[in-house]
């Protein structure tokens, strides 16, 4: 299993952090084309900002675990290289703000001596991958998670499958049947089963996301043997990498491939890729994620009688007994998950000696601490309550998750940080009760993109914009009825009306208030919102959407003094295209250099990937030349064998299809990689001679 202990101990690690420090020197100097060098720094966590000249940092942390020293370790990089705060997203991962480009490697230097990486955490790769903080602890798990979760991180970090696909790609292990973890709005969904003689595996489903466009996921195997797991996701991906859209980057998800070709084709191409990956069955370690230190010894204190009811409260609704009799796992909500440095090094030095030395990042923002007798319960509510940590309600109404919208966002179109202090406020002051309801949630992105999960909400909101007397309204577009069915299934959040941003809180009362007086007892929200209908609910908020009577503070939007303006910079996180010529010939040697890498250390199935990737370089470059820009890696191989082949300006032994689409009609074998790696450099050497005499 690969480590990331210090860059000594892992060469590889070492190696990213001086490439990168490479990378930003030239891209200084001029070396770099600005598009190839976003794409770089994007794949290494380094993501720009809406504020120009500083970075956004992603620190990628495997399904949200975190221990007290990673956590502490975090705390100083924010400090020595950011604004001193920490975020946490709905994907588990921390970022910092705020980070100078040129301190970059020196800061991933520094995580990496505990363990913690920020590779991958952006751009056209596999991105984190999520489960259930639960996991582990889970009184409805079949069996934890965590070491599949572990697996696939370990995988697919640096594999050449996945280095440069057209967008990115999301694996989430839930770790029950109530899909705490989302399964149906990932590229790869799983839920963990076991079979009628006592065998684990997962219920899979893939093709779901969110965005503008949420879809669910298509199921695919109702149990898919443990030791299949990793195998079928590199068949998935590979597909998703040969075939996935690269020109419309709105349209290079996994979702919109199986909507172009057909479930029915997608399968089969995963399958016929199974010949040619480097392991057809791969045993996972289920004793990857070691037992963390549990508290050896009691700390009994009192409950004032000033918090007595808090503290009953707190037990309601932020505290679980696990599936170790006698522990329990503590919720502790974080609003708009930002936790400032002080905050966080006194909340470690006070939870220590409490709870077990593990720590998970959740999707709605928040934190899990794990393994808490039963005896430290009323000593660690006080502790969390010392520094505000306390509040009641996780996962409820009252507690809001929000992506930082135009706080930091170039996507971002209005504010959602402002909006979901004010409305988590609007829910403790009017609708105390709503603190208890874990049937409804609120989610609010700032743009449509779906950061902050509205389109799987119960309520959502995204940031939007209205022209109204000749100015622009800051607005922000209702969703109701999405969420969890459970098993794999879901609901994508149906668009409802756009609203005024300032009147988001008249938006909740309506809905709360109605709720309360029209739903029958113990009806949930799901059943309510079909029962009523999508149209109730259009007239229900339709007054609220009448621009002649609009305010003068309602042209400004939440946490601003400023008139409204629309300033939508340009994203990173959806892709970057690189078309340039000499761009893609540097890449095809590059890769090349990594083919022969890999087939030095015996890593046959990386090799005959990376020659895979020098031809598909190659010959792009070369299409680009007569202004032919497939949008797909199929589609250059058939346009390269039109353009070129047929033409006779290229002479092969084949045609290019032939010669490049053996990679998944052989076996990873040494002796088919050294065929395959010669022919590459071959038409490596025989593109560049083309192309020195198209330039003469």
């Amino acid at each position: 299993m690969q480590s990331f202990r210090t860059e000594l101990e892992n060469p590889v690690v070492e190696q990213d952090i001086i490439n990168l420090e490479k990378k930003i020197r030239a891209f200084r100097e001029g070396g770099i084309h600005e598009d190839k060098f976003k794409s770089l720094r994007l794949a290494r966590g380094i993501y720009g900002q809406r504020q120009p000249g500083v970075q956004m940092v992603r620190i990628k942390l495997p399904f949200g675990k975190v221990t007290f020293k990673q956590f502490l370790r975090i705390a100083d990089i924010a400090d020595e290289y950011g604004s001193g705060n920490m975020h946490l997203t709905t994907r588990q991962d921390i970022q910092i703000h705020f980070v100078s480009l040129d301190r970059t490697p020196e800061l991933w230097a520094k995580l990496a001596e505990d363990d913690i990486t920020i590779r991958e955490a952006c751009g056209n790769t596999v991105r984190n991958v999520t489960a259930s903080p639960t996991a582990g602890i889970d009184p409805d798990e079949p069996f934890d998670v965590s070491p599949y979760a572990h697996a696939a991180f370990a995988y697919f970090l640096r594999n050449p499958i996945c280095q440069e696909m057209g967008r990115k790609f999301k694996i989430a292990f839930s770790s029950s049947e109530k899909d705490t973890a989302y399964s149906y709005v990932h590229d790869i969904g799983l839920i963990p089963k076991i079979d009628t003689v006592g065998n684990r595996g997962f219920k899979v489903a893939i093709g779901g996301g969110l965005g503008a466009q949420p879809m669910l996921a298509y199921p695919v195997h109702d149990f898919l043997p443990e030791d299949e797991l990793i195998p079928f996701i590199e068949n998935v991906i590979r597909v998703f990498d040969r075939y996935g859209e690269r020109n419309n980057r709105n349209k290079a998800r996994m979702k919109y491939l199986i909507q172009k070709l057909g479930l029915e084709e997608v399968i089969r191409l995963i399958a016929e890729e199974k010949k040619a990956i480097k392991n057809q069955y791969y045993p996972i370690d289920r004793e990857t994620i070691a037992l963390p230190t549990i508290p050896s010894a009691s700390l009994i204190e009192e409950i004032s009688d000033t918090d007595l009811q808090h503290y009953e409260h707190w037990l309601k609704t932020n505290v679980f007994e696990q599936k170790q009799k006698g522990y329990f796992g503590v919720y502790v909500k974080v609003l708009i998950g930002d936790i400032k440095t002080d905050i966080a090094r006194q909340f470690i030095q006070l939870i220590k000696p409490l709870v077990a030395d593990e720590i998970r990042v959740t999707q709605n923002q928040g934190l899990l601490l794990k393994f808490v007798p039963k005896a430290n319960l009323p000593a660690l509510f006080n502790a969390l309550n010392s520094i505000g940590f306390a509040k009641i309600g996780f996962n409820t109404v009252a507690d809001v998750t929000t992506c930082p919208g135009t706080d930091t966002c170039n996507l971002g179109i209005s504010n959602s940080m402002t909006l979901a202090v004010v409305l988590e406020d609007l829910i403790y002051q009017e609708f105390p009760e709503f603190a208890f309801n874990n049937d409804i949630n609120i989610k609010i992105s700032g743009c449509m993109n779906s950061c902050g999960q509205h389109g799987l909400a119960e309520i959502g909101f995204h940031g939007s914009s209205l022209k109204a007397n000749g100015k622009v309204v800051p607005a922000v577009q209702v969703m109701l009825g999405g969420g969890t069915v459970g098993d794999g299934l879901g609901r994508a959040a149906e668009r409802v009306i756009k609203t005024p941003s300032k009147r988001a809180t008249d938006v909740l009362r309506f809905l709360l208030n109605d709720y309360k007086a029209n739903s029958t007892p113990n009806e949930r929200f799901h059943n309510y919102y079909d029962r009523q209908g999508k149209d109730y609910f259009y007239q229900l908020l339709k007054p609220l959407a009448d621009l002649s009577n609009l305010r003068e503070d309602e042209f400004v939007d939440w946490g601003h003094e400023e008139t409204f303006t629309t300033a939508i910079g340009v994203g990173e996180c959806a892709g970057v295209m690189i078309d340039l010529v000499a761009t893609l010939l540097f890449e095809a040697e590059e890769k090349l250099d990594w083919s022969k890498q890999a087939l030095n250390n015996q890593s046959w199935a990386d090799a005959i990937y990376h020659a895979y990737s020098t031809f598909i370089s190659c010959a792009k470059a070369m299409l680009l030349d007569k202004g032919v820009n497939s949008s797909t890696q199929i589609g250059v191989i058939k346009d390269f064998d039109l353009h070129y082949v047929q033409s006779g300006e290229f002479t092969l032994p084949a045609t290019f299809s032939d010669l490049v689409l053996e990679i998944n009609k052989q076996e990873p074998s040494e002796s088919f990689a050294r065929i395959y790696i010669e022919r590459a450099a071959q038409f490596l050497e025989l593109t560049k001679s083309k192309r020195e005499t198209v330039l003469q």
